[in-house]
């Protein structure tokens, strides 16, 4: 298998790295401190973060209101199977009920019975520019939230607190965007090709240009879809004999792309570097399974910020296990990319780490840059390797020249190339709004989770009947959240999650917080009580001493 990595990994050993192999680690008395290099200094990077344990008379009433339900749902279950209560669900026709079913009814137990109660808190249709304000069309549901029927009515000025919009830049038609009505104008919407055939354009070289500038690195190459950066990448980077090492809150892109690799997967516990090194020193003695033989390929797949939790990759850290160990490391920076870092140049920037040390950067352009799409970015032969071998780049659809305007508008605001600073202000906005937000919430005695520098604000419910009053009431006050629950979550661990942006007003994030101290008086939600996660990796570990 070609390696794009320029080497090819024996038991663990690297070659034909150059100097981007250097390694520069400490130990002392256990720890490893990364000695990150910055001209002649070394830095490190202190990570301050929250994954407060629930009170046990809270995990108990979950864990009950889930018997319940369930209960319920069997009940219910055995009604509709004798006629008692009409089914809406999808069910087999009786001509086919020799086939193999189509549909299996306990696989859809939870969607039938304990989903369709709160479904209404979901797919809100919204008529509006996804700004600080928005507008949602209003729906009510006469079969218990099986269908649904608009009434006409249109909710105005619901503040948004559920969308990617980081640094504020989706919004509706103004002049700075008249260079992308410009390209509309010549280009059109569509490309109707691939990058391999007739879809690659003079816009998407300057896209790929400008992002490798943004980045530091040598290349860059950019997708139309931020999830097939993901998963129809690294089939391309990893196959079978190699071996994937990932987070185990990683993405789903990211979850998809390593099972279609056919490579073995291992996973480590989020952000736990004793179970990542335990791993790695695994996979470089032992080799792989049965045939004992070196793996060819070793890939660390991470994220930058994770969009459930909040938290941000440990990245110097992994980076110091990746260089001891000689392995490859993917960092997938499509929450943090735009809205961490001083210059928001993400979390590279933000543990002011070189370039060099990360063999693949992805990253999309649907949260800071209020667009869509993907990239791919690193060394030049890493890139020349994916354009002739990407699945996307063989099988999709180009980026639309529109879409590739927008992020070149976008990076250059955020660069200051266009003449102002209005770009840097943005990213600093962002940052304090996180920082007053996220420390209002502690105080009132909500349990959040994640990193104190995170725009990603999971605000933990637990009880899934509170998930929705959570949402349903905050909808009324002219609030938009997002609440998320199993199986996106750990099924005790619902929650609602805030998404701060740069264009939210302190007036707006105010108005937010009155709203949520009042909810968390009457829903009860106020958990916290400055008590450590039973689950310690999700916490300060850093020490590198193994168990035998």
């Amino acid at each position: 298998m070609v390696d794009p990595g320029g080497g090819a990994i024996c038991n663990g050993t690297l070659h034909n790295q150059s100097d981007h192999c250097r390694r520069k680690n400490c130990t002392k008395n256990g720890m490893v401190k990364e000695a990150q290099q910055n001209g002649n200094s070394n830095f490190y990077k202190p990570m301050v973060e929250s994954f407060e344990e629930a009170p046990l008379h809270v995990m108990v009433f979950t864990y009950l209101g889930y018997g319940i339900g369930t209960l319920f749902g069997y009940l219910r279950d055995f009604l509709r199977n004798w006629g008692i209560e009409k089914c809406n669900a999808a069910i087999e026709r009786e001509k086919q009920k020799d086939f193999v079913p189509l549909y299996q009814s306990f696989e859809n137990f939870y969607t039938r019975n304990l989903y369709m109660r709160i479904r209404d808190n979901w797919n809100r249709p919204i008529c509006s520019a996804p700004g600080p304000l928005f507008d949602v069309m209003e729906r009510v549901s006469d079969d218990y939230n099986w269908t649904f029927r608009f009434t006409g009515r249109i909710i105005k000025d619901v503040i948004n607190m559920g969308s990617y919009n980081f640094l504020g830049l989706a919004a509706k038609y103004d002049e700075s965007m008249k260079t992308v009505k410009d390209v509309l104008e010549t280009y059109g919407l569509g490309v109707g090709s691939t990058r391999h055939e007739m879809g690659t354009l003079d816009k998407h070289k300057e896209l790929e240009d400008l992002v490798a500038k943004f980045l530091n690195v040598e290349a860059a190459m950019v997708f139309g879809m931020g999830f097939a950066t993901n998963s129809m990448n690294i089939p391309a980077l990893v196959g079978k004999g190699c071996l994937i090492l990932s987070d185990e809150l990683n993405h789903a892109s990211l979850v998809l792309g390593a099972r279609l690799s056919g490579a073995t997967i291992r996973i480590f516990k989020h952000n736990n570097m004793q179970s990542l090194e335990k791993l790695l020193r695994d996979a470089v003695i032992y080799g792989q399974p049965r045939t004992r033989r070196a793996w060819k390929k070793i890939l660390i797949l991470v994220e930058g910020i994770y969009s459930m939790e909040g938290s941000i990759a440990r990245l110097s850290q992994i980076v110091a296990l990746k260089k001891k160990y000689k392995a490859y490391l993917y960092v997938d920076e499509a929450h943090s990319i735009g809205s961490v870092g001083q210059t928001g140049r993400g979390v590279m920037e933000y543990f002011a780490m070189d370039p060099r040390d990360i063999d693949v950067f992805m990253g999309t352009f649907t949260k800071s840059f209020g667009a869509s799409g993907g990239y791919i970015a690193g060394r030049k032969d890493l890139v020349d390797y994916l354009r002739a071998h990407s699945h996307s780049a063989a099988y999709a659809t180009s980026m639309s020249p529109p879409i590739a305007e927008q992020v070149i508008r976008a990076m250059k605001f955020i660069m200051g190339l266009d003449g102002t600073t209005q770009g840097l202000q943005r990213v600093q906005q962002l940052a304090e709004n996180t920082r007053y937000f996220r420390q209002r919430l502690s105080e009132m005695g909500f349990i959040i989770y994640g990193n104190e520098e995170s725009p990603v604000v999971p605000l933990l419910l637990y009880m899934p009947a509170k998930v929705a009053a959570f949402a349903r009431h905050l909808l009324k006050r002219k609030i938009g959240v997002v609440v998320v629950g199993f199986p996106a979550t750990p099924l005790a661990e619902a929650r609602a999650r805030f998404c701060v942006s740069a264009a939210h007003t302190r007036e707006m994030l105010d108005a937010v917080l009155e709203a949520l101290d009042e909810m968390g008086d009457l829903l009860h939600v106020k958990y916290s009580r400055n008590r450590k996660s039973a689950r310690p990796e999700l916490y300060d570990e850093t020490s590198f001493e193994l168990e035998d």
